[in-house]
């Protein structure tokens, strides 16, 4: 009969070691862990239930948010928690959890003389801002003569979303004051 090596208390504590080490490593390196109050700066790709790439920042300025105060989508936010720079991560965020499902009561008739004439034009994605200050989208579904008809979902609502993302940088959460760059949807998809 042939004795192994090593004992079994003798290989938990070298396990043990080798997990102590590989901390104590990413400690010196400056590894700090996605948590709530950190600034985390990163780079994304969204793509959408269908395959269509619906934005990117790549090789462009990060996405830069403090985390835990609600600045991405909740699911996308829970994806990178724990996460260190270097990371990279598929993010999959379920409707729910991402822009909402469609509500079909969020439809509205608007005269026609408050709509850019530009913009007068069914699928034509109008953006402003509300009276709290944030961000509204809406889209024109249906025109007559004198109103169009717009729905003020998100136009990701109801949407699978998978964010390839890599972590560029986690620090120490900061008095950041700017709001992280939008993400662009297209207008309508290419025929």
């Amino acid at each position: 009969m042939t004795r192994p090596i090593w004992s079994t208390s003798a290989l938990v504590m070298a396990l043990l070691i080798a997990g102590w080490n590989a901390w104590a490593e990413d400690q010196a390196a400056g590894a700090m862990t996605i948590a709530d109050g950190r600034q985390v700066s990163l780079e994304y790709t969204l793509t959408l239930g269908d395959g269509t790439e619906a934005g990117t920042n790549v090789g462009q300025e990060p996405l830069v948010y403090i985390h835990g105060r609600g600045e991405l989508v909740k699911g996308l936010e829970q994806g990178l928690l724990g996460l260190k720079a270097g990371d990279t991560k598929k993010i999959a965020v379920s409707p729910q959890d991402g822009y909402g499902e469609v509500d079909p009561s969020r439809t509205q008739q608007v005269p026609l003389d408050r709509i850019p004439e530009q913009a007068r034009k069914v699928g034509a994605q109008l953006q402003g801002v509300g009276p709290d200050g944030r961000i509204r989208f809406a889209k024109i579904t249906a025109l007559d003569d004198t109103n169009a008809t717009i729905d003020t979902n998100h136009p990701l609502a109801g949407q699978e979303l998978t964010f390839d993302i890599t972590v560029l940088t986690v620090e120490e959460g900061g008095n950041r004051i700017e709001m992280p760059p939008a993400i662009t949807v297209p207008s309508q998809p290419e025929q």
